[in-house]
């Protein structure tokens, strides 16, 4: 199962406490600082999944200083990773701290605390910051497949990747996003929406917030549809109404399950949403010269 909200404590390590001197004379080192916190970013969208098991991560503390005047040992860094696409808000404030949407990027969370002096004097060292915070998946992907349920979203993933989504001939088999990989550019499958998806029905909007980092949309509408042009405009109108700025992406219609229908209808449905969209494809998993076609309009883009 995906997990694409988590909630987390992180925190940087205790500095060490500085080490009084002797009587004899002054020889007391400091402590050491406490680890920091960073997050590190992967490609891996599953990295949420282990906050369900673990939400509080923190840092080494530092050691305290030694005889001699030497310094105590800084406490190891802690790096958290995280997937592409993760947005980590504040959860007191609700305002975001960063935004990572590169792999192998490296970002500073929380500073350890420093080590206290040694001496006549000798201080405790200073504790870490604390954060909590919200962690917010958003996928990126070039390519998302949208449409009503049972559109053939997820059959048409698994022939263009090596993606290995279930399918089944009825709605909400997609439960959450699936992803694979075409040419070295990335398909989500993101569930299917329905009529107040964007108030909550249905899967609600937990999976139309994956759509805002997708570069095309490839708007899946089943030829079994009873009106091809509601089904467009449900889909349409759901975007809209979650974030208008969804509806300038650009677009490609793709009418799924050809075999199901006869030519003319084809050419009638095509006909219909014509002025919708710049490229309209129709195309069977069966029928492997339409699947070509299909994956020779996406090498284009």
């Amino acid at each position: 199962m995906l997990i694409d909200r988590a909630e987390i404590t992180v925190r940087g390590g205790h500095g060490g406490a500085g080490m009084p001197n002797k009587l004899k004379g002054p020889d007391g080192g400091n402590g050491g600082a406490g680890g920091d916190v960073y997050i590190k970013t992967s490609s891996n969208i599953n990295l949420l999944n282990q906050f369900s098991e673990k939400d509080t991560f923190v840092a080494e503390n530092g050691q305290m200083g030694a005889r001699g005047n030497k310094t105590g040992k800084d406490g190891r860094d802690l790096e958290i990773l995280l997937p592409v696409g993760t947005g980590v808000y504040d959860k007191k404030t609700r305002e975001l701290i960063v935004e990572v949407n590169k792999v192998n990027e490296r970002i500073l969370i929380c500073k350890g605390g420093k080590g206290g002096w040694g001496g006549e004097t000798a201080e405790l060292g200073e504790r870490g910051e604390e954060k909590r915070l919200i962690l917010s998946l958003r996928l990126i992907a070039d390519f998302g497949l949208i449409g009503l349920p049972n559109a053939g979203k997820s059959s048409l993933l698994n022939e263009l990747t090596n993606a290995k989504a279930i399918t089944a001939d009825y709605p909400f088999t997609t439960l959450e996003p699936n992803l694979g990989v075409f040419e070295e550019k990335t398909i989500a499958d993101i569930p299917g929406l329905i009529e107040g998806a964007s108030g909550g029905r249905g899967l609600g909007i937990a999976f139309l917030k994956h759509i805002e980092k997708v570069t095309t949309l490839l708007h899946c509408i089943s030829l079994e549809t009873k009106d091809a042009l509601r089904d467009y405009k449900t889909v349409r109108k759901e975007l809209s109404d979650f974030k208008p700025e969804l509806t300038k992406k650009p677009e490609i219609i793709i009418l799924t399950k050809t075999d199901m229908v006869d030519a003319e209808t084809i050419q009638k449905l095509i006909k219909t949403l014509n002025n919708k969209a710049k490229n309209i494809i129709s195309v069977s998993i069966h029928d492997f010269p339409s699947l070509e076609d299909l994956k020779k309009v996406l090498r284009k883009i």
